[in-house]
């Protein structure tokens, strides 16, 4: 299939007079045909399709469908039903009242083109493009952004069912693309055991039943394993995803051990035998994206989608502001931190054009070194720094802001003037750059103080001070954040839940539609592009998004 490239066509008359009649106060798929035109062209998507072969349906088209699906968080053949039977997307797709659309599989097609080709930002990137030219949006406005769980398209396991699946799924993989192998491989008591899922199984109550089971598992795969990778095997055979799962599974969760005289023994790994951390483990065989996380003491199996928008404050006079707008959807493995993604977002927002001016996030995002590369990109990092974690400063002790430092000479005083013996620049296990100070016992030990400042029996105190300008850079924003101006500009942050929420409810990007990390994140950004038409046509017909509940009582006009 190829594409050929075709402008956006203008709306048949027919249908325009129709769509017209039928929606008198118009519709949100009418008004961005009318208020954005042809937002997304064809050319934009011809990374992902051929130059040879029949022309498929124009991609901008099924661009706008995507979108306008998100809107209604409709299926894809509930999406592929309204082209064909509704007045509204007819009108914004430029189609006649007579066109039978196309089938609901185009839309997944048109997906993994997009996904293979790497474009699953593209929707949103049209979108964003479109709104610049109009103003809507670009470099320097404010912004904000936040983050939150995104579960998996897959069912939670526990150890044992994931090893049993994970054999079923390599037998069912084999099964369908070398039956004739297979069978020379198993027998009939293996169609018995993996021949349905396991998760329809129940399994054994005891604790040392279960691990026999998971050995049993864990045994045949290695069998598996060793008849795929063996000579007599296809060699294509080793690179079914399903074999690869089981290859990377069996890693993580056994290993074999020799054993002496007694021959190979399966030992199912536990925290004793190298069991890798939840946050690296392999969580299902379907997904090999997922991972688990938790955070404020939930616990998830999935990812994490990092939403960031533009936020205006209210307009002079009364005047309507701008909407706020989604700039950056990006989704990651569960386990990574919000502080790994600030500077991606930065990136991903400078390569759009929409660097923010100042970027109002939670602590989660913050770090000295943090603040000091988004200053050297003109950005202002509106983020609270944690308190320090010492222990004086749990315990209203002496901490490292209350000692003198000089940086010139190398020295440190501490709060009862005694001057450190030593300083030592290098580099934590971290590889984070520190100096460390040090303070003789001598000096620390007839200190009438010392109970507040260290406790250590044999040394004095010790301190790991960063650089100096990143030293600054912490105490000149922890003294700026406790200002009640600083408090009244970071305010603007709260707004952002109120858009996780919307993304939620509207779209459903709480569950992950599709299995693997490129699809999700392919979801995820229409998902963002949906939230901007809906909150554009909001903007469009004066209507406000955040209607507040009113009880009965208070509807009463007492004051009267």
């Amino acid at each position: 299939m190829s594409m050929q490239p075709s402008p956006w066509p203008e709306v048949p008359a027919g249908t325009a007079r129709v769509a017209k009649r039928a929606f008198r106060k118009g519709a949100l798929a009418i008004r961005a045909r009318d208020e954005l035109g042809a937002w997304c062209q064809d050319e934009a998507f011809g990374a992902a399709y051929g130059t040879r072969g029949a022309p498929g349906i124009s991609p901008a088209q099924l661009a706008m469908v995507t979108v306008l699906q998100f809107t209604e968080n409709l299926t894809d053949r509930q999406a592929a039903d309204a082209v064909r039977g509704r007045l509204d997307w007819k009108y914004c797709l430029g189609l006649a009242l007579e066109d039978e659309g196309f089938d609901f599989s185009v839309l997944s097609e048109f997906r993994a083109r997009l996904v293979a080709g790497g474009m699953e930002a593209a929707l949103l990137e049209a979108l964003l493009a479109r709104l610049g030219e109009l103003g809507l949006v670009g470099a320097g406005m404010r912004q904000r952004t936040d983050s939150t769980h995104v579960l998996g398209r897959i069912r939670d396991l526990n150890r044992v069912e994931l090893a049993g699946e994970t054999v079923r799924a390599a037998l069912e993989a084999l099964a369908a693309a070398a039956p004739g192998w297979l069978a020379q491989v198993i027998g009939a008591s293996w169609q018995q055991v993996y021949g349905q899922r396991i998760e329809q199984f129940r399994l054994p109550a005891g604790t040392a039943k279960r691990a026999d089971l998971a050995v049993r598992y864990g045994r045949d795969g290695y069998l598996l394993l060793r008849r795929v990778y063996g000579q007599d095997a296809p060699g294509w055979l080793r690179d079914l995803p399903a074999v690869q799962a089981l290859r990377r599974i069996w890693i993580q969760q056994f290993y074999l051990d020799d054993g002496g005289a007694g021959g190979e023994k399966v030992i199912w790994r536990g925290d004793g035998q190298g069991l890798p951390p939840a946050r690296s483990r392999l969580a299902c065989p379907y997904d090999l994206d997922v991972r688990y996380a938790e955070k404020r003491g939930r616990g998830w199996t999935g990812y994490k989608v990092h939403l960031s928008e533009t936020c205006h404050a209210p307009g002079a006079g009364g005047r309507r502001p701008a909407p706020n707008l989604i700039t950056s959807a990006a989704t990651t493995p569960a386990p990574v931190t919000d502080a790994e993604m600030t500077e991606p977002v930065h990136d991903t927002l400078h390569a759009r054009g929409l660097a923010p001016g100042e970027h109002a996030a939670d602590s989660g995002y913050a770090s000295a070194d943090l603040l000091l590369a988004a200053r050297a990109r003109g950005i202002t990092l509106l983020a609270p720094l944690l308190p320090g974690s010492s222990p004086q400063a749990r315990s209203g002790g002496y901490t490292a802001d209350m000692f003198t430092i000089d940086w010139d000479n190398q020295q440190v005083t501490c709060p009862q003037g005694a001057v450190s013996g030593s300083w030592a620049p290098g580099r934590n296990k971290w590889g984070t750059e520190v100096i460390t100070v040090h303070f003789t016992q001598g000096t620390c030990r007839p200190c009438p103080a010392r109970a507040q400042c260290t406790t250590a029996a044999r040394n004095g105190r010790t301190l790991g001070l960063r650089p100096r300008q990143t030293h600054e850079a912490i105490a000149a924003a922890r003294a700026e954040q406790a200002s009640s101006t600083w408090k009244r500009r970071y305010q603007i942050r709260a707004g952002v839940e109120g858009t996780i929420a919307q993304a939620a409810h509207v779209t459903g990007i709480r569950r992950a539609r599709y299995l693997g990390l490129p699809k999700t994140r392919l979801e995820h950004n229409a998902a963002a592009a949906a939230i901007n038409l809906i909150r554009l046509d909001a903007w469009w017909t004066g209507k406000p998004l955040d209607r507040t509940r009113t009880t009965h009582l208070q509807r009463l006009d007492l004051a009267a």
